[in-house]
């Protein structure tokens, strides 16, 4: 009785997360025979309320390949913290590979200013007011990496208050 409720909360909650499919691209491996060719899907996958993940899957066909990055996904979620505003609280820079992402938060209104997979990233995250940069490499992979990098490194302004030991209003306060 107790598995059943388990697999119930589970599929509900995989029913609340929306999937885009960034690249689909065939790739292929030289054997022996000749060439072997297979499928890699990168998916990313958010409930569009603070959590995302990028997901990668390889298989002989492109539904199967989806799947996995569905999968492979769904283990790396990450939750970021939100504005009022659906923005982020602070710049932030992310690195994979070559590729650098800068993101801003933006006034309300301006919508999501980015290209790319970062822009997937960033609506299947539930952001919709912020400017992103990307620099360096046009990977797709490594620029969803990188923006799910640059929102990890995201901060509350109690969670540093706390961490540097002070009241959250000395925080606003100016030293003098």
């Amino acid at each position: 009785m107790i598995q059943r409720r388990k697999n119930s909360r589970n599929k509900e909650q995989e029913t609340k997360l929306q999937k885009r499919v960034v690249q689909i691209r065939r790739v292929t491996k030289v054997v022996k025979g000749g060439k072997k060719l297979s499928f890699r899907a990168i998916v990313v996958i958010g409930n569009e309320r603070g959590q995302v993940g990028v997901g990668v899957g390889k298989a002989n066909d492109v539904i199967g390949a989806v799947k996995k990055a569905v999968t492979n996904g769904s283990k790396h979620l990450t939750n970021i913290p939100l504005t009022k505003s659906s923005s982020i609280p602070h710049s932030s820079q992310g690195i994979a590979g070559a590729a650098s992402v800068i993101m801003r938060p933006s006034a309300p209104g301006s919508g999501v200013i980015a290209g790319g997979s970062i822009r997937t990233v960033l609506e299947l995250a539930g952001v919709k007011n912020i400017l992103a940069k990307q620099l360096g490499s046009n990977n797709p992979l490594n620029n969803a990496r990188a923006a799910v990098n640059a929102l990890n490194k995201l901060k509350t302004f109690s969670e540093t208050a706390n961490n540097r030991g002070i009241p959250l209003q000395n925080l606003y306060s100016i030293a003098s």
